[in-house]
């Protein structure tokens, strides 16, 4: 099979929802991912439309996903695409059909171009033994950053 293969920069539209299947854990969040270009006529960036996507992330990466990501944070999202169609069954709109762009997560990281991440080696844990690990983000006083 063809995998259709992603990268993503967005941000996180949604709180990462964490649970426990028969295949292994999974996370999921809505991503948000919107364009800029510059206008040359006004000299400023202007925002174009936001395309949403549901991401996935099994096992070790839904875990670290949940750990680590809230709403409203800077990701880089790379993964399988994934484009369905539903109909829909009841409400005003019902027998239309409606578009889902999903992204089967391979992996995920913050977008350093945006703000600066503490990195930490994981374990074989799930979502609430990495949260107890988990330290406040770094504040510009803190001594473990480089300054130039």
């Amino acid at each position: 099979m063809h995998d259709t293969l992603v990268t993503v920069v967005g941000n996180v539209a949604t709180n990462v929802e964490y649970r426990e299947t028969a295949g292994g854990g999974v996370a999921r969040f809505r991503f948000a991912a919107t364009t800029r270009r510059w206008d040359r006529e006004r000299s400023v960036w202007t925002d174009g439309p936001t395309s949403f996507y549901t991401v996935s992330a099994w096992r070790q990466l839904g875990a670290n996903l949940a750990a680590s990501v809230t709403v409203g944070e800077p990701l880089v999202v790379h993964g399988r695409l994934r484009v369905r169609e539903e109909t829909t069954g009841d409400g005003q709109g019902q027998g239309q059909r409606r578009t889902f762009v999903d992204i089967d997560a391979v992996a995920v990281g913050h977008d350093l171009a945006r703000g600066t991440a503490a990195f930490r080696r994981g374990g074989k844990r799930g979502p609430e033994q990495a949260m107890a690990g988990r330290s406040e983000p770094a504040s510009a006083e803190d001594p473990r950053l480089v300054r130039s």
